[in-house]
């Protein structure tokens, strides 16, 4: 199979695979995971031994979840741009502006400053707030108002932009820290796609600090949270400069992505060869779990958000190269598990390869398909 790049001229979900995959990901997914007040809830079906646990700064409270988290929430948003950018069908903008960002805002939290995205809805008081969580969100923002010219999407984008980069200290020579509540450490999933953020941002805006803070931020996690074995991205670095060396497909996949923006902006061909460097290394590292029906293929290990994410990476460098070898790779992978793994529901787990079982199936897990199928294009 052949990964390949169109335009969204006449790709709709009735004459193209991949759209109608993902299309109908979406619908299923506003249908199993809905609730009464609009937003979605974490698991389908619920999980009542699920409790509200991963909240920072001394919030978390006991019970059980009455809505999604922040993040898997937020994969909804990412999934309907990137099927609005393939088709141009209003639809999607519709569904957008009517269901998924007016949900969204039950999350925004104004009641501290700067204002910002929460973990969990904000009629259920304060909870804690990450840096990651805003940036994932301003992100679509700016592909959004790329699409629209809407200008309350760009201003969104920057005032995230702004609660971001507040996050930012001269401890260890910089760097953003994961949440707010906690600042123990500087992750690489708060500064690579900070880098990302801030080339969107210059594109859209043509105002150089953003190029410049992202610049900045790129050679700051490079230094401090980059395998100089493999180019993979380590996890964080605490305040006591001691690193954990967990390493997830989307960090990896951030910096794949930010080095070929960069790239592209400055003309550094340092920028492309780091790219293409943690590529090979990601393809090496990760796409190594059997399929457990076809022990031969070799499945990305990651969850799959992760993965997704690594997807924007590669699918960045593929434009500039043209070497489909490692989407292609995922683009196989994901189909092979739609193919085979999907439940009773239609719902797919965490991971593609078919080992686990996994009865409640996590909203992030099912809305970021929506994403991964719309990019096939």
């Amino acid at each position: 199979m052949l990964f390949f790049l169109t335009s969204a001229t006449g790709k709709t979900p009735e004459n193209n695979r991949y759209l109608s995959i993902a299309d109908s990901i979406l619908h299923n997914v506003l249908n199993l995971y809905q609730t009464k007040d609009g937003l979605l809830t974490e698991t389908y079906p619920v999980n009542p031994d699920q409790k509200i646990t991963y909240l920072a700064g001394g919030m978390q409270q006991n019970g059980t979840l009455k809505a999604s988290f922040l993040w898997p929430y937020s994969g909804m948003m990412s999934g309907c741009v990137a099927l609005y950018k393939a088709t141009g069908n209003k639809k999607y903008k519709k569904l957008l502006e009517k269901r998924i960002l007016p949900g969204m805002e039950q999350y925004w939290d104004n009641s501290r400053q700067p204002a910002c995205y929460q973990s969990y809805p904000a009629k259920y008081g304060q909870h804690g707030r990450y840096y990651d969580d805003n940036i994932w969100i301003a992100l679509d923002y700016c592909d959004y108002y790329q699409l629209t010219h809407i200008p309350t999407y760009l201003e969104k984008a920057i005032a995230l932009y702004q609660y971001i980069y507040s996050g930012w200290t001269d401890e260890l020579g910089g760097g953003i820290f994961w949440c707010e509540q906690q600042k123990e450490a500087k992750h690489t999933c708060s500064n690579a796609p900070s880098t990302v953020l801030g080339v969107k941002l210059y594109r859209l805006t043509k105002d150089a600090k953003y190029l410049e803070k992202a610049k900045a931020t790129y050679a700051w996690t490079r230094e401090h949270l980059c395998d100089p074995d493999d180019h993979l991205y380590w996890d964080n670095v605490n305040l006591k400069g001691k690193v954990s060396k967990e390493k997830y497909a989307y960090n990896s996949g951030q910096m794949i992505q930010a080095g070929v923006l960069l790239y592209e902006e400055t003309g550094d061909e340092q920028y492309l060869r780091d790219a293409g460097q943690t590529a090979a290394g990601t393809d090496a590292f990760f796409r190594t779990q059997a399929d457990k029906k076809d022990p031969v293929i070799k499945v990305h290990k990651d969850m799959a958000w992760f993965n997704v994410i690594l997807f924007r990476g590669l699918k960045a460098l593929y434009k500039i190269d043209n070497n489909p070898v490692y989407v292609d790779a995922m683009v196989n992978n994901v189909l092979h598990a739609w193919e085979n793994y999907r439940d009773e529901n239609g719902l797919l787990g965490r991971d593609w390869s078919g080992h686990k079982e996994e009865p409640y199936k996590w909203l992030l897990d099912n809305a970021c398909l929506i994403e991964f199928f719309a990019e096939i294009n």
